[in-house]
């Protein structure tokens, strides 16, 4: 089987599995407590706040430790925007992720907070002065994805978080598909808050990570013992915190010679199948785009036709974002940028790993190109 679904999960590193046993077994005291195993617990979530905080380039209490990047996007949105709601208005783009989009609904129906979409261009970029012209001196928070995880699309996030600096807007990025893939010293970046998953880097499900620049006022979700700064309530898991920061810091450490490979891979992916496949359609953007992810649509199949006849060739894909699976509609970030609906539902995404390799790209790519014909053969285009 060759596995390109890392955009929706990655394998856990086994690294990571030896940094957390000890956390599971014999290290498993609550870091809360008074007595020698609190207190060993306690040392390895410190070690792990101090180990992300050195690949962020911030202090380790700008950290909290969440249970997911939708957590950690919840708390981002929700508590900076209810901590300081100014005039009640938010901004965001058009292809933002579920975990975003439906947490501004929430505080738009609730709250009572007005929210400006910003467009994207037809490959999937904000245009800085779009974004520029839709903030407003009274904007609470303006959150805006550093990479797509549909299409791969690498947003400029400096000049767009330099846009709402400029009126003193807080700018939120989520980052979850950027982790280990593209640089996140935040003071470089000039976000206000950032966001990122465990398992999309080698950690297990259910660990995640929220940035916040210092004294940004964060009303938290989670209410009870006052764990994380008060931001997060709740026992600390421990070796979640310790996988994820192991995680994090071996991809980050590994992007000097992934990059590179990952760049090389997709691009012969993208060739392959633009020339080997007739009508077949590239989405995102050719030049600013994730190295690790590449995104098609196949006119005149069906995407989830394409994904099974790639299945039973051994090769593992999605259409898209994970979190919408089983939906019967198209993407929305698809049809954001412009591509009508019957096309959409033909996409196909390809994402991989640093472990993957040339031959698996290779023996991928023609299978693509085998299955979309024989899809087309067959005549499944619903």
């Amino acid at each position: 089987m060759i596995y390109l679904d890392a955009a929706a999960t990655a394998p856990v590193r086994q690294d990571v599995l030896t940094a957390m046993w000890p956390l599971l077994s014999s290290d498993f005291g609550n870091p809360s407590s008074h007595h020698g195993m609190g207190e060993t617990a306690a040392r390895a979530l410190s070690a792990a706040r101090q180990g992300a905080a050195t690949v962020l380039g911030c202090r380790p209490s700008e950290l909290t430790f969440t249970s997911g990047g939708t957590e950690a996007n919840n708390l981002a949105l929700k508590g900076i925007a209810l901590a300081t709601p100014r005039d009640r208005h938010l901004v965001t783009s058009a292809i933002e992720h579920p975990a975003v989009l439906e947490t501004l609904d929430y505080l738009r129906r609730f709250h009572g907070f007005r929210i400006t979409v910003v467009p994207v261009s037809p490959t999937g970029l904000v245009n800085p002065d779009d974004l520029a012209e839709a903030l407003t001196p009274g904007t609470a928070l303006c959150s805006i994805m550093y990479a797509n995880n549909e299409v791969g699309t690498v947003q400029p996030v400096r000049a767009l978080a330099d846009r709402c600096a400029a009126v003193s807007v807080p700018f939120h990025t989520d980052a979850v598909q950027a982790g280990g893939w593209l640089p996140l010293t935040v003071a470089e970046l000039g976000v206000d808050a950032l966001t990122l998953s465990g398992h999309k880097l080698g950690a297990p499900k259910g660990s995640g990570l929220l940035y916040v620049r210092g004294r940004t006022p964060v009303e938290p979700l989670i209410h009870g013992g006052g764990q994380e700064r008060g931001r997060r309530s709740g026992t600390e898991n421990v070796a979640g915190a310790v996988g994820l920061a192991t995680a994090l810091a071996l991809a980050q450490g590994e992007r000097g010679t992934a990059v590179p490979a990952a760049t090389a891979q997709r691009d012969f992916l993208i060739r392959h199948v633009l020339d080997t496949v007739p009508g077949a359609v590239i989405t995102g953007d050719s030049g600013q785009r994730l190295p690790n992810l590449a995104s098609f649509c196949f006119p005149g199949t069906s995407g989830e036709s394409v994904l099974l006849e790639l299945e039973r060739r051994g090769v593992v894909c999605s259409s898209g974002s994970a979190c919408a699976a089983g939906s019967d509609e198209p993407s929305a970030v698809l049809l954001a940028l412009g591509i009508d609906r019957e096309t959409a539902q033909t996409a196909v995404r390809f994402s991989w790993t640093a472990a993957t390799t040339e031959r698996d790209i290779a023996l991928a790519a023609r299978s693509v190109t085998a299955a979309v014909v024989s899809v087309r053969g067959l005549g499944r285009t619903a």
